[in-house]
């Protein structure tokens, strides 16, 4: 099971680097990262396949982690209209996405509230 830990920091020089740190002493390793945030506080949403551990480092290292949620990880070819064949499969079965983004090794993070919903338009047609 793929878990996004969704996390709320300063956004300050060292922040990353802090949760980053945090992560990695639990021997977790990050499988994909993204940050929002342009003013005082920003989301950083980390995908760990160990929530578990990299949760209690977290909160050891005094950095709470404010979501979690499952989401869906498909491993993808790494060319031009790769992201737009997936969406549309997506958007033809009425799945609403709202998290997308890029993780290592060709992969491609979703999230929805239907995860169900999300995993049956991106099964392979047979």
């Amino acid at each position: 099971m793929a878990v996004d830990l969704v996390i709320d920091i300063e956004n300050t020089p060292g922040a990353l680097a802090e949760v980053a740190a945090a992560i990695s002493d639990a021997g977790v390793n990050i499988a994909a990262a993204t940050c929002i945030g342009p003013g005082e506080r920003a989301e950083l949403h980390v995908l760990v396949p160990h929530a578990e551990a990299a949760r209690h480092l977290l909160a050891i290292s005094h950095v709470a982690v404010t979501r979690e949620r499952e989401v869906v990880v498909v491993e993808v070819d790494d060319r031009p209209g790769v992201l737009a064949d997936l969406s549309r499969k997506i958007g033809r079965a009425g799945v609403n996405l709202d998290l997308v983004y890029v993780a290592t090794r060709n992969r491609v993070v979703f999230g929805a509230a239907d995860l169900d919903a999300l995993r049956a338009a991106l099964e392979p047609a047979g």
